[in-house]
């Protein structure tokens, strides 16, 4: 598709841009995971910023810097109106429209129930960086012991995307400083449907129930779940709590079905260094492991949101994922590809959800850990 654009200033000054896919062809049946490959052009002098892919109607399930796109998507089977576009430095925008058949789907789930699914984030790392470091001494004992990922790749740079692909099964905006709310569909509006309890256990938010912008070492950005309107114009805020009420409900045995855990950012490895984030990990997550309540059927998922910003494999880079559990298969490496979406199908067929936002109904679930 070539679309004129044209900026006026004190004259009009018009180029020709387009986006070109080469697959998948339009029209064309496939199987899941879908091989996009695109390449965009501009007449901006400054160049293409990026392209993405709409897997839905505002459904941003992909996104790339630059003026090429080489990915493969995961989308459940039926007929998808995707679009493919290019966003150049000048402001301007074009697309194509790809209608593709998807045939087959992801394999049935053995994801086993659990009452207690813990997520925890770490920030920033590549995998090369983090399995086999000896500044992470109790990371790596939890990735020898348990389930390791060894092919999983975060979706996007920098941080947000990759946050709401955990939590909404969608990009939804590449702007770490955004802090109003979004309203597409989350996890929350299914664990609400479901009749489930969540909290998110967030070190340094000022107080329960605070959706407001950063206030160091809290970043908002890390804590997804403040900017969807199902929490933060609604009581559900109030399950937003500071991080100190996670050993106290891990105590009480009223850690609730789904937590998700946010490290600040000195404890994180974002600014902080990776042995402060082994160290706190190790302080926080061992009594959690350790609890009578998650050893009977509780799942922990420990990952980096993305990886360097010069890994750009796959949108976010490999990164590093282990799964814990008293029913996570022991010292298992996982060479299945997986991304975010995968990590929030596998929590929701965990908690026994039948339904999935964004792009996780094509999601392949981590069933190859238990």
């Amino acid at each position: 598709m070539k679309t004129l654009l044209c900026s006026i200033l004190l004259s009009s000054v018009c180029a020709f841009a387009g986006v070109s896919v080469s697959a998948p062809a339009n029209g064309a049946s496939t199987s899941s995971p879908v091989h996009f490959v695109a390449t965009a052009s501009t007449g901006c002098s400054r160049g293409v910023g990026g392209m993405g892919i709409y897997s839905a109607s505002g459904v941003l399930a992909y996104t790339a810097p630059g003026s090429r796109l080489n990915t493969y998507l995961p989308l459940s089977a039926g007929t998808h109106h995707a679009v493919v576009q290019e966003w150049d430095r000048c402001g301007g925008s074009t697309f194509r429209h790809i209608t593709i058949r998807v045939f087959g789907g992801s394999p049935p789930s053995t994801v086993p129930p659990s009452r207690h699914v813990v997520v925890v984030l770490e920030e920033n790392h590549s995998y090369s960086s983090v399995i086999g470091n000896p500044q992470m001494p109790y990371f790596n004992s939890l990735a020898s012991t348990y389930a390791l990922a060894t092919q999983y790749y975060a979706n996007a740079h920098p941080s947000i995307g990759n946050y709401f692909m955990l939590t909404a099964g969608q990009l939804i905006t590449g702007n770490d400083g955004y802090c109003g709310t979004f309203g597409q569909d989350n996890i929350v509006r299914h664990l609400l449907t479901g009749g489930k309890t969540w909290k998110a256990y967030v070190e340094s938010l000022p107080y329960t129930g605070y959706t407001g912008c950063d206030v160091y070492p809290y970043a908002k950005h890390h804590n997804p779940l403040a900017y969807f309107t199902d929490v933060a114009w609604s009581s559900q805020k109030y399950n937003l709590v500071p991080f100190t009420q996670f050993g106290n409900d891990r105590v009480n045995n009223a850690l609730p079905e789904f937590s998700f855990v946010v490290p600040n950012l000195l404890h994180d490895a974002h600014d902080g260094t990776l042995s402060a984030a082994d160290a706190w990990m190790k302080a926080n997550i061992a009594p959690l492991i350790s609890n009578a309540a998650f050893q009977s059927d509780g799942i922990l998922i420990i990952l980096f949101d993305e990886s360097f910003s010069s890994d750009v494999q796959h949108g976010g880079g490999h990164v590093a994922a282990v799964v814990v559990g008293p029913r996570v298969k022991r010292g298992y490496r996982s060479a299945v590809f997986y991304q975010h979406q995968s990590t929030l199908k596998t929590v929701m067929q965990a908690l026994g959800l039948p339904n999935f936002p964004g792009v996780a109904p094509g999601a392949t679930p981590m069933n190859d850990m238990f």
